[in-house]
C-alpha cells in the first residue's frame, strides 16, 4: 500500500490542504476520488482514557475522508460542507491503525452522501459512519 502525505495529495487534487485537524490527528489519505476513496490514523495519539481509539476520532476520520471526496465531486470553485454525520460504533481499536473506507452512496449536484466504513489492521469493523455534504460556492464560505 502506497501511502502519501495528506497535505500533498490533497493540495494536488483540490487546490487545497486537508486542514489542520486532519493533520494533527495523523491521518493519512491514501486513495482519493469522488466515488471512493481510503485514508487511515494511526490510533496513538487519538484514544479516550480506556486506550481505544475515541469515537470522536473515528467521526472526524470519517467526516475528513467523506468531505475530501465530496470536494472532488464539486470540482474547481466549489466547497463541501458537512451537514450530517451519523455513527454507529461496533468495535475498538488500541494499537495500529484505523482504516477508512469511503463509498459514494449518491453524488447530487448539491448534496452528497458518502457511507465510510472503519475497520482496524486485521480487517474487523469497528464503526460505520454516513456523512451527507452541501455543495457550495467557495465564495460564500466565510
Amino acid at each position: 500500500m502506497k501511502v502519501v502525505k495528506s497535505s500533498d495529495y490533497v493540495t494536488d487534487n483540490l487546490g487545497f490542504g486537508a486542514g489542520e485537524l486532519t493533520r494533527s490527528m495523523g491521518i493519512e489519505i491514501i486513495e482519493l476520488a469522488a466515488d471512493r476513496s481510503r485514508a487511515r490514523m494511526p490510533s496513538a495519539g487519538n484514544t479516550q482514557a480506556s486506550g481505544r481509539v475515541h469515537g470522536g476520532a473515528y467521526a472526524v476520520l470519517a467526516e475528513s475522508v467523506a468531505s475530501l471526496s465530496a470536494a472532488m465531486h464539486a470540482g474547481d470553485g466549489k466547497i463541501a460542507l458537512g451537514t450530517e454525520l451519523s455513527a454507529s460504533h461496533v468495535g475498538g481499536v488500541s494499537n495500529g491503525y484505523v482504516h477508512a473506507d469511503c463509498r459514494a452512496l449518491s453524488l447530487g449536484r448539491r448534496l452528497t452522501v458518502h457511507q465510510v466504513e472503519l475497520t482496524d489492521d486485521d480487517g474487523k469493523l469497528v464503526s460505520v459512519i454516513r456523512v451527507t455534504n452541501y455543495i457550495s460556492s467557495r465564495k460564500a464560505v466565510s
